[in-house]
């Protein structure tokens, strides 16, 4: 049996997974805190109008919130990061806007859709900008289950029409068509010959 030891283990400092990737300059807990009041964390000049765009998102059924932050951040993604962490803490669309960018997150529309909304929703003003994209992600995408369909027909007419003239082509056909010629081309002196 060995002697018992003594082992001093430092503290272990752990971030919350709430607080990865979130811009240095923001304060999650205030923004949280905005977003469950009504929906919109941002500079005072830019409240009231973004709030009227949220609140018109809601009616037409999306459950949009949005984030403002004064500055850019050091990389583009870390807009994305704080929409996904206030998001999976409320739920719902996040956008997070900033000076030059924007990051979204979604518990309901896809990745795609998100990111083919930001690039068409720059605006002059992050209330401009936040509606374009609240329209945007409920905007109908191409009907690519019609395209399927229609390609599929086409397809399928085509194969149809190369059947049926490779059958009226094949071999059987050739052969009667080759006699049948044959016997059209006799010369007049077989017509003679048969009827002496």
């Amino acid at each position: 049996m060995s002697a018992p030891t003594n082992h001093a283990f430092a503290p272990v400092h752990v971030k919350s997974p709430l607080h990865v990737a979130v811009p240095s300059d923001v304060d999650l807990d205030d923004v949280l805190a905005d977003i469950s009041t009504d929906g919109v964390s941002a500079p005072e000049s830019d409240v009231s109008g973004l709030t009227a765009v949220v609140t018109d998102a809601r009616e037409r059924g999306v459950d949009l919130s949005v984030v403002v932050v004064d500055a850019n951040p050091g990389r583009p993604s870390d807009l994305r990061d704080l929409a996904t962490t206030v998001g999976k803490t409320e739920g719902g669309t996040v956008l997070v806007l900033s000076p030059d960018w924007m990051g979204s997150y979604s518990d309901s529309i896809s990745r795609v859709q998100l990111e083919t909304a930001q690039d068409r929703s720059f605006g002059e003003s992050a209330s401009v900008t936040a509606d374009r994209f609240s329209h945007e992600i409920v905007a109908p995408g191409p009907p690519w289950t019609l395209y399927t369909v229609l390609v599929i027909a086409v397809v399928a007419v085509i194969a149809g029409i190369t059947f049926a003239v490779k059958w009226r082509r094949g071999p059987e056909n050739t052969q009667t068509r080759h006699t049948a010629s044959t016997s059209e081309t006799a010369t007049p002196s077989d017509h003679r010959a048969d009827s002496v």
